[in-house]
C-alpha cells in the first residue's frame, strides 16, 4: 500500500459536480493498493497516518499529529501512484489491484483509520471520476509506502 498524505486546510471531493466529501483541518489521504496489500499494511499505515507528527505546536514547529489537532480526513482511492513509467510515455498500471481485491481492502483501511482516529472519516467513491480539491497547507506532502518501512 502506498499513500499520499496532504495536510490540508481545507479539501473536498466532487463527483459529477456534486459534492461527497468535505474537510477543513486535517489531512486528504491519496491510497493505491496492490495485489500483496495486507490486513498488516492496513494497520501500519493507519497508525502512521492517525499520529505522524505533521501539524504545528504553539511555536509553529511540527509537532502535533492528527489526533492532537482532532483533524479530519478524506481518504482517496488512487490506483495511479502505482503507476509504472520506466517503459515508454503511457504509464501501465498493471501493479494496481484491480477491484476485487482493492474495495475490500480499501473499506478496510476507512474502517481502520476511522478506528484509529476515533471519529468518521470521509471518502472519494471507488473508481468514481473525481474531482479533487484542496488547499495544501505548508506545503506538507508526504510519500509512505507499507512495503518500505524504513
Amino acid at each position: 500500500m502506498k499513500v499520499v498524505i496532504q495536510r490540508v486546510l481545507r479539501a473536498n471531493v466532487t463527483i459529477e459536480k456534486v459534492k461527497v466529501a468535505e474537510i477543513s483541518n486535517g489531512l486528504l489521504v491519496l491510497l493505491g493498493i496492490v495485489d500483496d496489500d495486507t490486513h498488516e499494511d492496513i494497520k501500519w499505515l493507519s497508525n502512521k497516518i492517525v499520529n505522524l507528527r505533521i501539524f504545528g505546536d504553539d511555536e509553529g514547529v511540527m509537532n502535533k499529529s492528527l489526533l492532537d489537532v482532532h483533524g479530519d480526513v478524506i481518504a482517496v482511492s488512487q490506483f495511479t501512484l502505482h503507476a509504472a513509467t520506466k517503459k515508454g510515455n503511457r504509464p501501465s498500471y498493471i501493479k494496481a489491484a484491480k477491484p476485487d481485491i482493492a474495495i475490500p481492502l480499501y473499506e478496510a483501511f476507512v474502517k481502520q483509520v476511522e478506528a484509529d482516529l476515533g471519529k468518521p472519516i470521509q471518502t472519494g467513491e471507488f473508481g468514481a471520476d473525481m474531482k479533487v480539491e484542496l488547499l495544501n497547507d505548508g506545503p506538507v506532502t508526504i510519500i509512505i509506502d507499507s512495503k518500505n518501512k524504513e
